[in-house]
């Protein structure tokens, strides 16, 4: 099948499942049509297990949309479907260009559909009869529509003439969406990767080249390797004993001085952002002393004991901060801020074990960031396809803490355990709960397909 044939396919898929729709079950279809698509036409390009695994990530994210149709899950199937096209028709080109490449497409797609001559093919029509339906239907079919809609819009008389009676058709609604459609279609099948991309695509590999692992090239012109080495050691050597201090301090507060339960909140979440921050400039000052030939310097040792060093402090950094939302959360309850603490810190747990591999195996600066994505992809997955809202209600009803009925109200996807709650303690959530009451209704009277599944399986209040 054409790439022609791909677009204009979905573009009529797309028309068909959008016209007088919203976004809801709709968009998880067409997803499911793309990753269907994909499988059946480029089977013979699926070469390893990443691609089974994007196949299975991208049926799960559709299904996730379907039942929640929110940011979240939107996102996740965005991800899937554009990673698992990328992987299949670029496989030498790294996951982190697919950032740059969505947006150059994103502009470029607009004039690139007009070059008609790179994506329809060229044949001479030999067929009489092919020639007389282009001649005599296609062609004049195609100004009738356009001059029809803009005579349209000057006369509505003329236009009853036709809607009235024998068309209950929105033409502009459907031309705008099939003109999306066959936007987002041409885009998604008939991308364009720049030659740079191809040509710049050997500086994110995960490991030095041979001629990069025998020279040793100074940062700075004024400074030769041997003051660069001792700098980077006498360096490590102050950050090693500040964050010790640091460490000392930030447990101290934490666990042992008195504080006021009013700004609690704030003190814990001010030192966690500390955290974090510190992480990432940690993970930064390996990245300098490291992104060449300080990598293989045998005379190198000890910078890379201190950084290993360093490295492990930042780690017990983390564990004390993730202690301390611990206690945070049995002291006040679950939030979406303080699982978001969680997530955070994991991430930062995950950058400091890839900086201490990349260290350890003479790994490419760009190493860390090919790893890191598809660690932050695990995490919208892991964010989409669980009901994090129903986990909270559930856990803080349990124990207690964070009930209040505003706060519980403000919660997504928790209704009926929501509305079990506050039928058993006769509590009301105001303005908010019915703010979400009307949400569910309105939710559940759309059509099928711009239906949110998880509404379908709430009871009509």
């Amino acid at each position: 099948m054409k790439k022609y044939h791909l677009i204009l396919a979905c573009s009529l898929v797309f028309t068909l499942l959008f016209y007088k729709e919203a976004v809801g079950v709709n968009l998880a279809i067409f997803g499911l049509l793309l990753t269907g698509m994909i499988c059946y036409f480029f089977q013979e390009r699926f070469t390893s297990r990443l691609h089974l695994g994007l196949v299975i990530t991208s049926v799960l994210s559709c299904f996730a949309f379907a039942w929640y149709g929110d940011f979240v899950s939107f996102l996740a199937l965005s991800m899937s479907i554009l990673f698992l096209q990328f992987k299949t028709h670029e496989v030498k080109l790294k996951i982190l260009q697919i950032f740059p490449i969505i947006f150059i497409n994103g502009f470029a797609s607009l004039g690139r559909i007009l070059m008609f001559s790179q994506w329809l093919p060229k044949r001479e029509i030999k067929n009489d009869l092919t020639k007389k339906l282009i001649a005599y239907i296609v062609i004049p079919a195609i100004f009738i529509t356009l001059f029809f809609v803009v005579y349209a819009f000057g006369s509505e008389h003329f236009s009853s003439l036709f809607t009235d009676y024998t068309l209950d058709l929105n033409v502009l609604e459907v031309f705008l969406i099939a003109l999306l459609g066959f936007y987002i279609s041409f885009s998604f099948w008939n991308y364009w990767v720049p030659e740079i991309c191809y040509d710049r695509n050997s500086m994110l590999d995960n490991d030095f080249s041979n001629e990069t692992r025998m020279e040793h090239q100074q940062t700075f012109s004024f400074l030769d390797l041997d003051f660069e080495r001792k700098s980077g050691e006498i360096t490590l050597v102050l950050l090693n004993c500040m964050i010790l201090i640091f460490i000392g301090t930030y447990n101290y507060e934490q666990f042992f001085e008195e504080q006021v339960v009013v700004s609690l909140s704030a003190a814990t979440h001010e030192r966690v952002n500390a955290v974090i921050f510190s992480i990432i400039m940690a993970v930064g000052v390996m990245l300098f002393f490291f992104k060449n030939g300080f990598n293989f310097d045998k005379k190198a040792s000890n910078l890379k004991l201190l950084s290993k060093i360093w490295i492990t402090l930042n780690g017990i950094l983390i564990i004390s901060a993730i202690i301390k939302n611990v206690e945070y959360i049995t002291a006040f309850g679950l939030t979406y801020k303080r699982l978001g603490v969680f997530a955070f810190l994991l991430l930062a747990v995950a950058g400091l074990l890839i900086t201490f591999w990349k260290i350890y195996k003479q790994k490419t600066n760009a190493y860390l960031f090919n790893q890191m994505i598809w660690y932050f992809y695990g995490t919208i997955l892991l964010c989409s396809f669980v009901n994090w809202g129903n986990i909270i209600t559930n856990y803080n009803i349990s124990v207690n803490k964070g009930v209040e009925p505003i706060f519980l109200s403000g919660l997504n996807f928790n209704d009926e355990s929501r509305r079990d709650y506050f039928l058993l303690k006769k509590l009301n959530g105001q303005y908010i709960e019915l703010t979400r009451e009307k949400e569910i209704s309105h939710r559940q009277s759309k059509n099928f397909l711009s239906k949110a599944l998880y509404y379908e399986f709430i009871t009509s209040k």
